[in-house]
């Protein structure tokens, strides 16, 4: 994979972020969703409303079983517009269509006792693609809330998705019913959103509570790749993480052999928090995992969010055997604090920011201008490669760092609190377990520099004009 930047050209990744930061980001969000929503001016529009009048449809998914008649008969792609009301459906949606509804907590889709709320999918109709699901309120689905499978051009964004996966027995972990196209969500019900075999889509200001977990991306069906999860708020979701990339084995359907691969996804400006307090490791902030031989996560970028009081991580990275790849991830701009200890083969001593485990060789790895306070660890790794941790502020005061494996951190030009560098009054330390294998001089003299959005205060985190001194 061609990184955004070099390793060894650390100002990259400054410029990097500033390019992803603020107003330069959420115009291009807004873009990506205007593109889905746009259609062809010969489009037609359809309306739906609980008492079916005025010309509408009674039912979400007669509105569909019409826009899609419409799409095959001539390659319309028509707008569903949906009134305020209480829908109880398990919408399926097998071509091309904007569904619009009145905003979440007024048009309300209650899944009660049925399979998803919505289930766009292109697993059954290949090639399916331009996709948009707004302004809906979806709950109480036996599995996910919303389902998207090997489709291209998807837009999800502005929902609330809540109390889904009610077919979870987080006592066993099972989940009675789910479709054997779901190759390792028997212990989570595939979570409130899941995209599997999804590519080139945006998942944007949704709100994602009381599932079993937040947000899914997995290969179970196909590659998952080149997405966008921006400015979504995973919170209270109790028996996984707040965000989860994973690679799986793959679907018998699909006839493959070997694990399709996430990679390539961008998780940006979300708040990820309390999640994953159920059960002990249950759930990160954000967490990205290979589980089988072969299967891949990687070249995913984990930027400017924020993930606080998780049960396990604020990042959890794993790669539990050999012939695994979890290479080129990165963690750049976070503001992570008050999460859990990793568990089992990948145990970190305590509360941690970010957690690097692979029983294969991680590398690629750069974990840059986050800050991580309110942590016993902010930084641990046990893997047999190099971990690159250049210019984040870690400010938990107590192990900045600690090297758990093997292998060795790169984690020179870090703020460890105070200028005095590692083990000084009021810094954070290292703590290297297996040989020395971190190389922390030179550190910085003060924290980084905060990119604020126009109009921001200035916060604890601002370094003004003054330029970093590396302490020599």
């Amino acid at each position: 994979m061609k990184l955004p930047f070099p390793g060894s050209n650390l100002i990259n990744i400054l410029r990097f972020r500033k390019s992803f930061n603020c107003e330069c980001m959420r115009p291009f969000a807004i873009a990506a969703l205007f593109a889905g929503i746009c259609q062809s001016a010969t489009s037609a529009t359809l309306c739906v409303n609980p008492g079916g009048t005025s010309g509408c449809y009674s039912m979400i998914g007669a509105a569909v079983m019409k826009a899609s008649a419409d799409y095959i008969l001539d390659g319309t792609i028509d707008t569903i517009n949906v009134a305020p009301g209480i829908y109880m459906e398990d919408v399926i949606i097998p071509t091309p269509l904007s569904l619009v509804g009145a905003g979440h907590g007024q048009s309300i889709i209650n899944a009660v006792r049925l399979s998803n709320g919505i289930y766009i999918d292109g697993l059954d109709h290949p090639g399916l693609s331009k996709v948009v699901v707004t302004g809906f309120t979806i709950e109480n689905a036996n599995f996910e809330g919303i389902l998207v499978t090997n489709a291209s051009f998807v837009t999800i964004w502005e929902n609330e998705v809540i109390n889904n996966d009610k077919k979870l027995n987080p006592s066993v972990p099972s989940c009675d019913g789910i479709p054997n196209f779901e190759t390792n969500e028997s212990f989570d019900c595939g979570e409130g959103i899941h995209l599997s075999g999804v590519d080139y889509s945006v998942v944007s200001n949704n709100t994602s509570k009381h599932n079993s977990g937040g947000i899914l991306l997995s290969d179970d069906t196909g590659a998952t790749h080149h997405n966008l999860i921006i400015g979504n708020l995973v919170q209270d979701n109790p028996y996984d993480c707040g965000i989860t990339l994973a690679s799986h084995m793959p679907a018998a359907v699909t006839g493959a052999s070997l694990p399709f691969g996430v990679f390539q996804n961008t998780i940006a400006e979300n708040e990820s928090s309390n999640n994953g307090l159920a059960v002990e490791g249950a759930g990160a902030g954000v967490g990205i995992f290979d589980s089988i031989p072969s299967t891949q996560a990687y070249g995913n970028v984990v930027i400017n969010n924020q993930l606080k009081d998780n049960g396990l991580p604020g990042v959890a990275m794993h790669s539990h055997t050999p012939g695994q790849n979890l290479n080129d991830n990165l963690i750049v701009g976070n503001r992570i604090s008050g999460n859990g200890a990793d568990t089992e083969d990948a145990a970190t001593p305590g509360p941690t920011g970010i957690n690097v485990f692979g029983v294969s060789p991680i590398t690629g790895t750069i974990i840059s201008e986050n800050v991580i306070d309110d942590e016993a660890v902010d930084i641990a790794t046990k893997t047999p490669a190099q971990v690159n941790v250049h210019l984040n502020d870690l400010l938990g005061e107590k192990i900045g760092v600690d090297n758990l494996g093997t292998g060795t951190v790169d984690a020179t030009e870090n703020w460890w609190g105070c200028p005095g560098g590692p083990g000084a009054e009021e810094c954070t330390t290292v703590s290297p377990v297996s040989g020395t294998g971190v190389a922390f001089t030179p550190w910085l003299r003060q924290p980084i520099p905060k990119v604020n959005c126009a109009g921001e205060d200035e916060k604890e985190n601002q370094g003004g004009d003054r330029r970093n001194k590396p302490e020599r």
